[in-house]
């Protein structure tokens, strides 16, 4: 294995003042459904209209779990999961940079050449 860079441009400290700022986080998705309700001669399931309800869908040990989101909770988990998305993004630009770190490191400490072409 070669060797590491030691702090590659700030990338590690932009990308946790980022996060940082980026709380409430979540992933996985928000669903909007229609349910009927248990009261016997509900006016609106009588129609066919149903009931809103929202849904989280998410992953847990590897297994697709459903929790039912109370309506007030709804805009909070809204934020949380756009802003796991940001957060993936940011993932997903760091594999890059750090790479790009890396060689610039690695290129700046390799030995010159005598400058001024052949002898």
């Amino acid at each position: 294995m070669g060797k590491q860079p030691r702090r590659p441009d700030g990338t590690r400290e932009r990308f946790l003042a980022e996060v940082s700022r980026l709380w409430p986080l979540a992933k996985g998705s928000l669903a909007e459904v229609r349910k009927p309700c248990i009261r016997p001669r509900c006016p609106a399931c009588a129609k066919g209209e149903k009931h809103r309800a929202f849904l989280f869908t998410f992953t847990e040990a590897g297994r697709r779990r459903c929790l039912y989101v109370p309506k007030a909770l709804v805009p909070f988990l809204r934020r949380a999961l756009e802003n796991g998305r940001r957060v993936e993004t940011l993932l997903t630009g760091l594999g890059p940079a750090l790479i790009r770190a890396y060689r610039a490191e690695r290129d700046a400490a390799a030995p010159q050449g005598p400058a001024g072409g052949a002898p």
